[in-house]
């Protein structure tokens, strides 16, 4: 509903390039356009047919004629998931199995898909082998843990199928030897070179593998690169001769400690021929090796798809990062490094099929006209947009959304009807949507519209979905022109205003040679010769057109005010009674102008006038300074007047006790003579007042005298103070340092010898020597 919401606001934003509705002219083109989109079929209907629901209503389309397809959802087949497969065929483990969904383009559909992995799955496990003499510890020791790997294999499932065959390389020069004694022995004791062989098909019988293992010779080839590339192709689509179960997991484990060839290297060898991806083996031996080039990596991909095999290289360390960036090109591939002599082959296929049966990743085969998305939180973890979940057990349920949208129809009707699957990566479980994309309406089935109908001017055309479908040669709404008689260039010219790039200004259509305009919604109209005009593309105020019809109207660009409106978006009112101040009665106290019912006030010598009525000057400069000299005189005989002077002023003074200032007054300072704080207060002429009225307070503030004598004595007292306790803290100081420096002299004098009789710079007049290597009597 949110998305339906913001769409509709942008259909009614005026915005034609975000409406996707706009200028679709068949009622197919406007259902595909967005899924919002829907047809009003009506006949006569005088509006645009394209846009949503809602809008068609609104504009009078009826419920019954609007053409707006939803998905329709079905589910075909639907059998419970499996929890442990009984047969080889019995395993289910994606549901549902088969849906039909009818959808139009841009309208994405959720379908929820469960998977989950049954107990004892079939397994089949074919290991082919690289049989070059470099490989033949390797045999010998496969051959010993052949039992091992059937055992492990058959505790992870019980239905379990075992395989093996070899591969050397082609055999035409420079791959292996062409001398007749090489080709029949090319190393001691090693059978001649063969491109592949299938030595033991899948068999539940697993004993057999490690005889056949045994029993196979070791062969040999001139180059280092070998003929895997065959070999895996053969072992993939000889489904019958390598005995491949239709139900099953396919693990095709590849070993080798060499690289590989790939298309175009037959060419060295003469051979030329691609390869045709097909199986081409007799008496377990692949026929075509020296006439077929080997497969490249992207038929191996195609083959692996097609056949839901697993492919496993279990290869040498030296190989390994060749064919682990193999890996990303051939899907549900893997790579181990295996030891030399291939001693941890049970372990490396143990931990690889781990690997692919813990994860899973699900594909499909959807055309590049639909678009498939996969959304789950997997096991516990957040929800997202994802293919693979991991850490996945036998048994676990992961539940996907699939989301399907339809990108665009197809060009061809046949494919508007159309099936693709949905599928687990290296298992045959899938799910078969047949898909249904609406891409005409109703209304346009032939055998509902009318042809030569007269709602198209004496039969010119096809009625269908509420318009005409011109016949060849005629156009307009209801086919009323013809291009025999008119020059549909010339009239499409007519259309063009101007230097406009777009015929009717881009809000009309052309029809011969006259403009109709597109109302989009009942309250904007679009009109004039070229569409030019219309009601809603004035200025706004508070984002109403021409501030609203109580203001004014909007016409063809212009606002056209009403009798107590004006401005260019009738925001202003013609009266003045907003801008007369209630104090003095005048418009902006008179010291500005009213505009637009606000006062834009004036600067005047005193100053910039503020506030709503202009009655207020916080910068403007008092008259303070100017009357300060006839108050002083008149008050208390100070100043810089004389006495004919004083007289001369144009106000009297007059004395109050208290000084309260009014509103409308001025308060003023300033020091006198004698220092002390005067203050007053005046009034300017006004309405009430037609002359300047001073108040003066009689009492002024004055500051208290300074006793100098105190003064003088306080710092006398203070210098004798601070001496007095510099003395004494000298003298502590001199004394702490005098009783250290005698105790220090009492210990010197208690260490001295002179109280025991002994001079202590005395030496004896002998002197003793000792031998050091004097080793006593004997």
């Amino acid at each position: 509903k949110g998305s339906t919401d913001g769409f509709q606001r942008q259909v009614n934003g005026n915005e034609d390039d975000s409406n996707p509705c706009f200028e679709k002219e068949t009622c197919s083109e406007c259902i595909t356009a967005n899924a919002n989109c829907a047809w009003c079929m009506q006949e006569g209907f005088g509006r645009k047919r394209c846009d949503t629901v809602r809008n068609l209503e609104r504009d009078g389309c009826y419920e019954s004629q609007i053409f707006h397809p939803k998905p329709h959802f079905r589910i075909e087949t639907d059998h419970e998931l499996s929890n442990r497969s009984t047969t080889e065929s019995s395993a289910i483990q994606m549901k549902p199995q088969r849906v039909h969904l009818k959808l139009r383009p841009h309208s994405p559909y959720k379908i929820k898909v469960q998977f989950k992995q049954a107990l004892d799955y079939p397994v089949d496990l074919y290991y082919l082998m690289d049989l070059s003499k470099s490989m033949e510890d390797d045999k010998e020791k496969l051959a010993l843990l052949g039992d091992l790997l059937a055992y492990e294999m058959q505790r992870i499932t019980s239905n379990f199928t075992l395989g093996f065959g070899s591969f050397v390389d082609k055999i035409v020069m420079p791959y292996v030897s062409t001398v007749p004694e090489k080709l029949k022995e090319p190393c001691k004791d090693c059978v001649a070179p063969y491109g592949f062989r299938n030595h033991m098909p899948l068999d539940r019988n697993t004993t057999k593998f490690k005889s056949k293992v045994k029993q196979t010779s070791i062969s040999g080839n001139l180059d280092a690169p070998e003929g895997g590339f065959d070999a895996i192709m053969q072992s993939i689509v000889c489904s019958d001769e390598i005995n491949w179960r239709r139900e099953s997991r396919k693990l095709l484990v590849f070993s080798t400690d060499a690289g590989f060839h790939y298309a175009g290297d037959g060419k060295l060898g003469g051979i030329v021929k691609p390869n045709d991806g097909y199986c081409h083996m007799k008496n377990h031996e692949y026929t075509e090796s020296t006439k077929l080039d080997y497969p490249s990596i992207s038929q191996i991909n195609q083959k692996v798809k097609d056949y839901d095999v697993n492919l496993i290289f279990a290869v040498t360390s030296l190989q390994f990062d060749v064919y682990q960036q193999l890996t990303p090109l051939i899907q549900g591939s893997s790579a181990g490094i295996l030891k030399n002599d291939s001693s941890n082959i049970v372990e490396l296929i143990k931990d690889e099929y781990a690997k692919i049966t813990s994860q899973i990743k699900l594909t499909d085969t959807a055309s590049n006209d639909i678009r498939v998305s996969y959304y789950s939180s997997c096991v516990g973890k957040k929800r997202e947009e994802t293919q693979t979940c991991t850490d996945l057990r036998v048994g676990t349920t992961v539940e996907y959304d699939v989301e399907i949208e339809v990108l665009r129809c197809p060009d061809k009707p046949s494919q508007w009807n159309q099936s693709f699957v949905i599928k687990p990566i290296g298992l045959r479980d899938q799910l078969v949507v047949d898909l249904q994309i609406v891409c005409e309406c109703d209304c346009e089935k032939e055998w509902i519209e009318e042809r030569n109908s007269p709602k198209c001017t004496f039969g010119n055309g096809t009625y269908e979905c509420g318009i005409c479908n011109c016949n060849k040669n005629r156009y307009g709404r209801e086919c009323e022109c013809d291009k025999k008689e008119s020059d549909p260039a010339k009239d499409e010219l007519a259309c063009y205003r101007g230097n406009d790039t777009k015929p009717c200004s881009g809000r009309g259509v052309c029809r011969c040679g006259v403009c109709d305009c597109i109302q989009k919604n009942p309250d904007d109209r679009v009109y004039g010769k070229h569409c030019e005009c219309d009601n809603f593309s004035c200025e706004r105020q508070n984002g109403k057109i021409c501030s609203g019809r109580d203001h004014g109207i909007c016409d063809c660009g212009l606002c056209y005010c009403n009798e107590d409106w004006t401005g260019n978006a009738c925001e202003c009112k013609r009266s003045v009674d907003d801008c007369i101040d209630p104090k003095s009665g005048k418009i902006c106290s008179g010291r500005g102008t009213c505009s637009c019912g606000q006062c834009k006030c004036s600067e005047s010598e005193l100053g910039l006038y503020t506030g709503r009525y202009c009655e207020e000057c916080a910068t403007c400069r008092t008259q303070c300074e100017r009357f300060q000299e006839c108050v002083q005189c008149q008050m208390w005989n100070t100043g810089s007047l004389t006495e004919e002077q004083c007289k001369n002023c144009t106000f009297y003074a007059n004395p109050v006790d208290e000084l309260q200032v009014d509103e409308g007054e001025t308060h003023c300072f300033f020091i006198d003579d004698d220092d002390c704080r005067a203050q007053f207060k005046y009034r300017i002429p006004d309405e009430e007042h037609s002359f300047v009225i001073v108040h003066a307070q009689t009492t002024k503030d004055c500051p208290a005298p300074i006793n100098i004598f105190a003064i003088v004595i306080g710092v006398i007292i203070g210098v004798v103070l601070v001496g007095l306790a510099l003395l004494f803290i000298w003298k502590i100081l001199t004394t702490i340092h005098d009783r250290r420096e005698f105790a220090k002299f009492e210990k010197e004098r208690a260490m001295a010898k002179w109280d025991t009789g002994e001079n202590p710079i005395y030496k004896q007049a002998t002197t003793t020597f000792k031998n050091p290597t004097y080793g006593g009597k004997q």
